[in-house]
């Protein structure tokens, strides 16, 4: 038997390998979606093969697939997975990886100079014999010797979000196990770190050994690392490594605390029992001699020992969240419950999926108030922006859709931010949309005066509401571009534009640090799940969490405003910060 999880991430395989081979893009389309199908699914794919469905009903599912699932449910390897092994080194999938190489030079880095993997890429870089091969050069060799470095780094740690999918089935798995009283994770997971490098879980149970066995008979367990009495570590198929102890009741608040860290704020609450005569482990806050366990059942109970108020998880990175426990100067963190306005979305105008009714619709079923449609300038011909006359179209559309009751949809784009620092739609149409997200989606190598010099001119621009993605990151495959953040964060105070928390779980830009630099410089965030298809509207949490990293209450964040405050943030109106919430 195999899991859902192992089945789909061995047909996204298929799908990256049949891509390396060149293969009709039709045929590689059909793997990634049947992967979406098998990832999405809400039970295993085993129990529905066992009791007779018809694979063939799930979508994007054929007859030739629906076999080989129902082979690969019971353990049976993908033929195509097999034989598409025995003909491309797994290793290129490294270097696809790199930045600016991709399948298609990958594929001529193999054949021309024999890359199988990230040493052979970083070898021949060094050596300088990729410079000459057609449609590489100089300037491409030196981005590959830096980009090496850089999936090597990113190798160690992996998306929050990935994390979150791998680990459902198998949190599923424990909790169906009915000696497990409590289930919870910890780490940086718990902390809400935008990646993470393993998971902990903390398990409340009174038959240890039981829990242990059940862990190693989780389907996706590729290689038990140890196991005792107390903790078992255990690697799953795709690397992932997941440690789980066994505590008691009494010491599970502080083996959460403790386990969920960080070291450094751990450091800080030892110091403070230590100052009370007490110790403090993962077993409980101790007095002196250790024979009275003074709290640990909860979190809360030893942080009230400690004479501090509970701090929430995402706030524990020591920086300053102690001192403010003691003061009771905690912020009310901002909550997903509290986002009701979305600033930056896609349709199928531009390189979206879903249809202005679509989308709306989505936006409306998830108790949204507003809803900007703000699909892409032409200038990124792959996203098929909308020029002026298409855009006119699109307004067109607007005023005849059909709009969900309660819903206020706004007319808007994501424009593209020039080398100049000019904006991609001529300015009179700019005045005609009730929001502008301006972004950089081009030149990422600029030199960080040019690239600074750039995007304090378009923040600059009258229109401009939004600063999108500011950083440019993509984690795991594109560092940040070099820029000056504190000028940029000035201007956009100075000019009432708001900087974006993309919630995209590639993205998270700006990151918890620079958020919390912003909001401390008077500047206000907006966050906004950038969705190209109606469910990313569900990422939105994962921007809300960053945003609690940063230390943002509500009224930090212009998409919990009431339509009247953000109306007149949009417009730029005098007195707009000092605008009523109510």
């Amino acid at each position: 038997m195999a899991s859902n999880a192992r089945i789909a991430r061995d047909l996204q395989l298929i799908g990256d390998l049949l891509e390396l081979q060149d293969a009709n893009p039709f045929r590689v389309r059909a793997y990634r979606n049947a992967a979406r199908t098998v990832e999405e699914l809400n039970r295993p794919l085993k129990d529905m093969v066992d009791e007779g469905a018809d694979l063939r009903e799930l979508p994007g599912i054929g007859k030739d697939l629906a076999v080989q699932l129902a082979g690969a449910a019971h353990g049976e390897a993908l033929d195509a997975l097999r034989e598409l092994r025995e003909q491309i080194p797994p290793g290129l999938l490294d270097v696809v990886r790199v930045p600016g190489v991709g399948p298609k030079k990958a594929r001529a880095l193999w054949q021309e100079l024999g890359v199988e993997g990230l040493d052979d890429l970083e070898r021949e870089a060094r050596a300088g014999h990729i410079a000459g091969l057609k449609g590489f050069g100089a300037k491409t060799e030196e981005r590959i010797v830096q980009g090496v470095e850089q999936v090597r780094r990113f190798a160690e740690r992996r998306r929050r979000a990935d994390v979150e999918q791998a680990i459902a089935p198998l949190l599923a798995w424990m909790r169906d196990l009915d000696c497990v009283t409590t289930l919870d994770v910890a780490g940086s997971f718990r902390r809400g770190r935008d990646t993470i490098g393993d998971v902990d879980l903390l398990v409340v149970s009174e038959d240890a050994p039981r829990v242990m066995e059940h862990l190693r008979r989780y389907d996706d367990v590729e290689q038990v690392i140890g196991s005792g009495d107390e903790k078992t570590s255990v690697l799953l198929g795709d690397g992932l490594q997941v440690d789980l102890r066994v505590v008691e009741q009494s010491a599970f608040g502080a083996a959460l605390l403790y386990f969920t860290g960080s070291k450094d704020h751990n450091v800080q609450l030892r110091r403070r029992a230590i100052e009370r005569d007490w110790t403090l482990n993962e077993y409980g806050l101790w007095s002196k001699d250790g024979d009275e366990r003074v709290a640990g059942a909860s979190e809360a109970e030893v942080y009230e020992a400690l004479g501090l108020r509970w701090t929430p998880p995402e706030l524990r990175e020591d920086r300053g969240e102690v001192e403010a426990a003691e003061t009771g100067a905690l912020p009310v963190l901002i909550e997903v419950e509290d986002v009701v306005s979305e600033l930056h979305a896609h349709t199928d105008w531009s390189d979206g999926t879903g249809s202005l009714e679509v989308m709306t619709s989505a936006a409306a079923e998830r108790g949204l108030a507003v809803f900007a449609v703000t699909d892409h300038s032409p200038a990124l011909k792959m996203t098929g922006g909308l020029d002026r006359e298409k855009l006119l179209r699109q307004w067109e559309a607007l005023d005849a859709l059909d709009v969900p009751t309660g819903l206020r949809v706004l007319r808007g784009m994501e424009v593209d931010i020039l080398e100049d620092g000019s904006l991609d739609m001529d300015d009179d149409m700019l005045e005609r949309m009730d929001v502008v997200v301006a972004s950089v989606h081009s030149r990422f190598g600029l030199p960080e005066a040019e690239q600074t010099e750039r995007i304090v001119r378009a923040v600059q621009h009258p229109q401009v509401n939004v600063l999108g993605h500011p950083t440019g990151r993509l984690l795991g495959q594109r560092e940040a571009y070099a820029v000056d953040l504190h000028a940029v964060i000035a201007a956009a105070v100075e000019h009432d534009v708001a900087i974006e928390i993309n919630a995209h779980p590639a993205r998270l830009d700006v990151n918890d640090h620079w958020a919390r630099v912003a909001a401390h410089a008077g500047a206000v965030l907006s966050i906004n799940t950038d969705a190209h298809a109606p469910e990313e509207l569900g990422l939105l949490r994962h921007g809300v969490l960053q945003a609690r990293r940063a230390w943002l209450t509500a009224a930090d964040v212009i998409n919990t405003w009431p339509w009247p405050r953000l109306q007149a943030f949009l417009a730029k109106e005098p007195g707009w910060r000092e605008s009523s919430d109510d």
